[in-house]
């Protein structure tokens, strides 16, 4: 009784605009939907806005924007994949702004990396600054469409690539080097730090850094069960990974097929691809946790991993034909599209919440710029796949 009150209170002291998100996200999701081009345009206007208005003014991209606390400082894992995704915008000419506001984020991962290669976890301004596992592979996805693009950060890219390559554990698990904002423990879901190094062995052959990289696959693969599920896939609870955290996973066995074509490694990413197509609901989303039997744990959906999942199901497309995954896509896509503000205050319109509704259990009452990363690279993929020249 004592925490209903204690609850009910907190939420009376909700900003204004706090209450009236929650509020009608509680009314579900909205029938329009404002398509997928409209989407990354959404996305693309957000994200330059959360560089912009980052809280540490430094050239990296703002967290999130909380509708309690405002603008969050910037933060170099999400900062570091944001990159290729304005690199890809950016292409042939089209918006040379995001070529340049990609340029000052990788001037400033440059600036912040560890003489050892790693990058820091958190925020910028996080308590504890040590290298950490996760973030580096994040932020080398950045440095290798930097060396792409500008023909520039080798030595970044290098010094990033040879921490991951030589830290791994002979077993193929990374140990040495974990967060401290997750729970202790092996992470399945640091196969999305594998495919930077798969990115850095396309750039740089012979460097072992596609070995290595594949080794940590095959050990994540040992965390798969025969239904699918993932072990040892969360932040924070295990029993109940994030869909957001599958969504990582299964990009990172996506990407390690599509480095080799190996057919051992298709066949692992459908069988959580598959998975998932049999869990979603009716109207596109996903919940946000799930049981070893693939039994909801949330009833709130976690929009980033809608996104993430989203994307991989049309990769897998690609590589099959199967159209259950093209069709699951555009419906989880079109969810995510649906929850996002195509207009109202420029601090909203475009961003992505953690959750809906906004006070479910992913990024409680924030706009994560991860969230909107994903959902543009989901879009952009569903329009290109779209296009006749993709045909």
């Amino acid at each position: 009784m004592l925490n209903a009150f204690r609850n009910a209170l907190s939420r009376r002291r909700l900003p204004k605009a706090a209450r009236e998100e929650r509020d009608r996200d509680r009314q579900g999701v909205p029938t329009n939907d404002p398509g997928a081009a409209a989407a990354v345009e959404a996305c693309l206007a957000w994200l330059a806005r959360a560089q912009d208005c980052s809280a540490s003014d430094d050239g990296g991209v703002a967290r999130d924007f909380s509708l309690i606390e405002g603008w969050a400082t910037s933060y170099p894992e999400t900062t570091g994949y944001i990159v290729p995704s304005f690199l890809a915008e950016a292409a042939g000419g089209r918006r040379a702004d995001l070529r340049e506001r990609a340029r000052r984020m990788l001037d400033w991962l440059a600036e912040i990396q560890f003489e050892d290669g790693g990058i820091q976890g958190g925020k910028i301004d996080a308590p504890v600054r040590v290298p950490v596992t996760f973030n580096t592979g994040q932020v080398l996805l950045g440095y290798c469409a930097g060396v792409r693009t500008f023909n520039a950060y080798q030595e970044n890219m290098h010094a990033a690539a040879r921490f991951l390559r030589d830290t791994l554990d002979v077993d193929g698990c990374w140990r040495s080097h974990p967060t401290p904002f997750a729970a202790h423990g092996e992470k399945a879901y640091e196969t999305h730090v594998s495919w930077g190094l798969f990115e850095a062995e396309r750039l740089a052959p012979g460097e072992g850094y596609g070995e290595a990289g594949l080794r940590q696959v095959d050990w994540a693969l040992g965390k798969q069960r025969e239904n699918g599920w993932v072990a040892d896939c969360c932040l924070d609870q295990p029993s109940q990974p994030l869909t957001h955290t599958l969504g990582y996973y299964l990009r990172g066995v996506v990407e390690a097929h599509r480095l080799t074509e190996a057919p051992r490694l298709l066949e692992a990413a459908r069988k959580t691809g598959d998975a998932l197509v049999g869990v979603q609901r009716p109207d596109g989303s996903l919940a946000g946790r799930w049981r070893a039997d693939w039994s909801a744990a949330v009833d709130w959906v976690c929009l980033t991993g809608v996104s993430q999942i989203a994307e991989s199901w049309l990769y897998l497309f690609e590589a099959t034909g199967d159209p259950r995954y093209l069709d699951s896509a555009m419906n989880a896509n079109a969810f995510v599209r649906r929850s996002i503000h195509m207009d109202g205050p420029l601090d909203t319109r475009g961003g992505v919440k953690g959750a809906f509704p906004v006070d479910g259990g992913y990024g409680e009452f924030a706009f994560l710029n991860w969230a909107a990363k994903f959902t543009l690279d989901a879009n952009r993929k569903e329009l290109e796949l779209a296009s006749p020249s993709s045909a």
